[in-house]
């Protein structure tokens, strides 16, 4: 197993992603932790994964709470082992944020993500650096979707918030990689599997005014392979960045768009 004896931490694990990445880790052998901000949401994941065989414990933790953050990484740094694995993939609902011509958006809507995803993915790596250094080994990891590098419109403050966590990995990697601490940010397109691209598809569909499955059809079809990145191949392409398989890989963005971006 890739991940057999790693600690691993996950934010905003309830989530359709968080718990895909949560279940894979606890697959490859790794103990997981999940937080959100709603526990039996949480507890519900961490439960499925015991009753599968793997080891995962739940606790109710806001992501742009520091002091939370802090509270909670103790804990689990209490219980041995060290933290080998970060995964940050909290996020806030996106009606009032996308599908709104930037010109038309208030400045709250539009900082809104920017504080929120930079917040909480500077607060959860730099917690999560400062135990892993103690044993010069860990993996910080952070999802992003395409806008993150491509100009597209409609989607406010968040084409911003996601290409600075983009810019934040490579920091973290030119601060921490010589201490063994490695930073990755893998990108996808939207994955429709989820349900928050079911709400964004449906708020930029009603913009454009056609339905969401033209406009799924249209953004597909800018891909190399006429689809969209799947659940699977994220959480796989997750879980070989984590494992020490990639130990050369630090400080970069996984591109898993299918060519929609083109490096």
């Amino acid at each position: 197993m890739l991940l057999d004896g790693k600690v691993a931490v996950l934010y905003g694990a309830s989530g359709n992603v968080g718990r895909a990445v949560a279940r894979s880790f606890a697959r490859e052998g790794a103990t997981v932790y999940l937080t959100g901000r709603t526990l039996a949401a949480v507890e519900a994941v961490a439960r499925q994964i015991r009753a599968d065989g793997g080891r995962a414990e739940a606790a109710e933790v806001d992501a742009t709470d520091e002091k939370a953050i802090e509270r909670h990484l103790d804990s689990v740094m209490a219980r041995g082992g060290g933290l080998g694995i970060s995964f940050n993939e909290s996020g806030i609902p996106q009606p009032g944020i996308q599908g709104i011509p930037l010109v038309e958006l208030g400045v709250d809507a539009f900082m809104q993500p920017v504080s929120h995803y930079l917040r909480s993915s500077f607060l959860t790596a730099r917690a999560a650096a400062r135990r892993m250094r103690e044993h010069r080994a860990g993996v910080i990891l952070m999802h992003t979707p395409e806008p993150a590098r491509l100009g597209l419109p409609l989607v406010g403050g968040m084409g911003p918030a996601w290409a600075a966590m983009e810019g934040l990995t490579r920091s973290l990697s030119a601060e921490l990689a010589s201490q063994g601490i490695r930073a990755v940010c893998l990108r996808t397109t939207g994955i429709p599997e989820t349900s928050t691209i079911d709400v964004v598809f449906d708020l930029h569909a009603k913009a454009l005014g056609i339905g969401r499955k033209e406009f799924l059809a249209m953004v597909e079809s800018r891909t190399h392979r006429q689809r969209s990145t799947s659940l699977a191949e994220l959480t796989a392409a997750a879980v070989f960045l984590a494992s020490d398989a990639a130990a050369a890989l630090t400080g970069t963005v996984v591109n898993l768009t299918g060519g929609l971006v083109a490096d």
